[in-house]
């Protein structure tokens, strides 16, 4: 829904390079907070002074842990401190020459291009200073979504050193600014404006995040299809997909792509229909002649089995699906399909027609660049045991049943 408040990423990334300030924001259900972005190696005294004057919040040095480490310098907190977000302060500094305080905005732009110098080391610096490096996580944004991996990515992807200054936005009052106004505030200073589920987006397109380990024969039930074992540089876990048919019979394939649910998939749960879908899905790949159900291994909607068990034991103290995750502290879906996506254009289908009765899935797809020319519906039977729990998925969550 805020997509026409972002600019084209492609316009971003020519300004990131060209050493303009990009106005960057976070998810709204996260911080829902904006930052000024630049990339480390263009900063000038000019950039620090407009961030301090106009985003008056901490300025503040995103970089890679292997440069940090080089230069000594340590996180201030422990990595679980009382930070819900976890942002890795580390020891602040002022470059040791060349500077007077550190606190002006030459000195603390001095101190940006030593932080980045190849050149630099250890002694070259003073603790404590005025400018906070951050240490962004190695997965960058698709392990961590915030503004530190945002802005890493985002110069790594601009073919320049991975490392940026960032100030966070506030109102003159001193609150916070919002997504609204961030963008008011993008124009009035001719910004270009993006966020970091866009820079997410961006690499799920063009960064090959999966590979295909192997491929086997798998005669089921339902038919014949070949298993293929994809690995993840993004979770790390093993995904599956099932494949029928091929590309010559010109054919659309029929895709269903299928959240892990032991208790439905092995144990035959009659508490949803996870199972039930699995196998039609199996029969209609079959009955179509080319397809395939990517397997992704997110159970409970992304919460993991552990949780979704005690979800279920809330349920039985009288919680819908939904209310049983908010109140561990969810949402009601945290499934992405990024690597499904991933895995759908290494197997030569980006454009499918997708089993499913959740609306949600064709835009977690699109985004991705998976085109759903049609949606298939996928409707079972509710049994004794699953009503009310489809009848949520209906009510609360825009399934099409």
């Amino acid at each position: 829904m805020n997509e026409k408040i972002f600019d084209p990423i492609e316009d971003v990334i020519e300004a990131f390079q060209n050493g303009e300030i990009i106005v960057m924001t976070d998810d709204e259900d996260r911080e829902n907070e904006g930052d000024l972005i630049c990339a480390a190696e263009k900063v000038t005294p000019e950039i620090i002074n407009f961030m301090v004057t106009h985003a008056r919040g901490l300025v503040c040095i995103p970089m890679e842990e292997q440069q940090l480490r080089k230069l000594g310098l340590s996180r201030m907190t422990p990595a679980h401190s009382s930070d819900k977000y976890y942002t890795a302060f580390m020891d602040s500094v002022d470059v040791r020459n060349g500077t007077t305080t550190g606190i002006s905005a030459a000195d603390r732009a001095r101190t940006v291009q030593a932080l980045i110098s190849e050149d630099s080391q250890a002694q070259d610096f003073i603790k404590p200073g005025h400018l906070f490096p951050l240490k962004a996580v190695k997965g960058g944004v698709l392990e961590r979504a915030g503004h530190t991996e945002g802005t890493v990515d985002l110069a790594r992807i601009s073919g320049m050193k991975p490392a940026g200054v960032i100030c966070e936005i506030l109102r003159e009052d001193g609150d916070m600014m919002r997504l609204q106004e961030l963008r008011k505030f993008a124009d009035q200073h001719g910004l270009k404006m993006t966020s970091v589920a866009e820079v997410t987006k961006y690499r799920y397109v063009h960064e090959k995040l999966v590979n295909m380990e192997r491929e086997i024969n798998m005669p089921t039930d339902a038919g014949p299809f070949r298993m293929r074992l994809y690995s993840s540089y993004v979770d790390h876990k093993d995904h599956l997909a099932l494949v029928c048919g091929d590309a010559s019979s010109g054919k659309v394939p029929l895709v269903r792509v299928h959240s892990e649910c032991l208790t439905g998939d092995v144990f035959h749960s009659q508490r949803c229909d996870c199972g039930q879908q699995l196998h039609a899905a199996m029969h209609a790949v079959q009955e179509h002649g080319y397809g395939a159900i990517v397997y992704m291994r997110q159970e409970g909607r992304g919460i993991g089995l552990a949780k979704k068990l005690h979800a279920y034991e809330l349920q039985e103290q009288g919680m819908d699906t939904v209310e049983a995750n908010e109140h561990l502290g969810f949402d009601a879906d945290l499934r992405d399909y990024g690597i499904g996506a991933q895995i759908l254009n290494d197997m030569g289908m980006s454009r499918i027609n997708l089993l499913t009765n959740n609306p949600a899935k064709i835009i977690g797809l699109d985004k991705y660049g998976i085109k759903v020319q049609e949606r298939v519906p996928l409707v079972l039977k509710p049994g004794k045991f699953n009503d009310f729990y489809l009848a949520t998925k209906r009510d609360k969550m825009g399934h099409l049943i």
